[in-house]
């Protein structure tokens, strides 16, 4: 019976792989840093990057919730996003994806790739023609060049790096950060660019974290955020990420406070000012002055945050103090 599976296995390989070729259009040089990662307590499945390349986001990171991520980088071949997530879609492991992919590429000692799948198996392979600093760690174990390195939760790679100090700084700060996937991610990236990062400069990032259903509106993306072109694109990947916390994240608990007279008193004044309240200031939370918040805070895009009670995030509430601020100032 065991042969029989090997050699289905096997044929739908072949099949998935003949489905996608291998076209010199799909291959870029990326010199570039990542992580990819799985959180067993949420499901989710991340990827951070930073590369000296323009515009990372569409060629090294790819992921599918309840499947796996893979970041495909130095000489980065993108079919291997879809060919490696169509693996794992059909039941290949992290390892044997990877095995499948390079086994089936002539230019496999260019490539550098990392997988990570739903059931937490991680895999790591840097080509010997990759250019130094060159290497990958798989769960805190580690891999030369040519050589398959597996483990667990979490895979980082580098290539052009300034040193192996880089993706060390990535596993260590991953390994011991507390919070989210995301927020986890973005520590290790950082701390790699700070450990010395690409040996070529920096120029643009990105974040991609997969889960169902989670995202706005029920996506799966439930971060995607890309860092373009920047001078210093891991700031600037960690300014979007806290934004995109404040705007499509739901309310902590222990961030929601009661909205006295006080600050009721004060929200009327700005939503008086901006044109979204007519009544009095009195500090009273009416029905009137609720309906007028809850538009005010859709017309500023806190949608997620938006409640029927009387509290408020204090997060959305130091926001919109700070762009008020900012209006006050531009309407002198």
């Amino acid at each position: 019976m065991r042969p029989l599976m090997s050699w289905l296995f096997a044929f739908l390989a072949s099949f998935l792989l003949a489905q996608i070729s291998f076209s010199p259009r799909s291959e870029f040089h990326t010199a570039t840093f990542s992580i990819v990662a799985y959180d067993s307590v949420t499901g989710e499945l991340g990827i951070a990057v930073q590369s000296k390349f323009p515009n990372v986001r569409p060629i090294v990171p790819w992921a599918e919730a309840d499947i796996g991520a893979i970041a495909t980088q130095a000489l980065a071949n993108t079919s291997y996003g879809q060919k490696g997530l169509a693996l794992l879609r059909n039941g290949a492991s992290a390892e044997e994806t990877l095995r499948i992919l390079i086994e089936n590429d002539s230019l496999r000692d260019e490539r550098q790739v990392g997988i990570v799948d739903a059931k937490g198996n991680a895999a790591s392979w840097t080509g010997r023609n990759t250019f130094d600093w060159a290497g990958g760690n798989a769960g805190g174990m580690w891999g030369g060049k040519g050589e398959i390195v597996t483990g667990r939760i979490f895979a980082a790679q580098g290539n052009i790096l300034v040193g192996k100090e880089t993706i060390e700084a990535m596993v260590r700060t991953f390994s011991e950060t507390k919070g989210t996937l995301a927020d986890r991610l973005v520590a290790a990236l950082v701390a790699g660019g700070k450990a010395g990062g690409d040996r070529r400069g920096e120029e643009s990032a990105a974040l991609l974290v997969v889960k169902k259903g989670a995202g706005y509106g029920g996506l799966d993306n439930y971060i995607d955020i890309s860092v373009y072109d920047h001078p210093h694109p891991l700031e600037e990947l960690e300014r979007l990420y806290k934004l995109h916390k404040l705007y499509f994240f739901q309310s902590e608990p222990q961030n929601l406070i009661k909205i006295t007279p006080k600050i009721c008193l004060e929200l009327q004044q700005i939503m008086k000012d901006r044109g979204f309240y007519r009544g009095d200031l009195n500090g009273v939370f009416d029905a009137s002055t609720k309906k007028s918040l809850q538009d005010f805070m859709y017309w500023e895009n806190y949608d997620v945050r938006v409640r029927s009670d009387d509290l408020i995030d204090s997060e959305v509430l130091t926001d919109i103090r700070r762009h008020y601020a900012e209006w006050k100032t531009q309407h002198r």
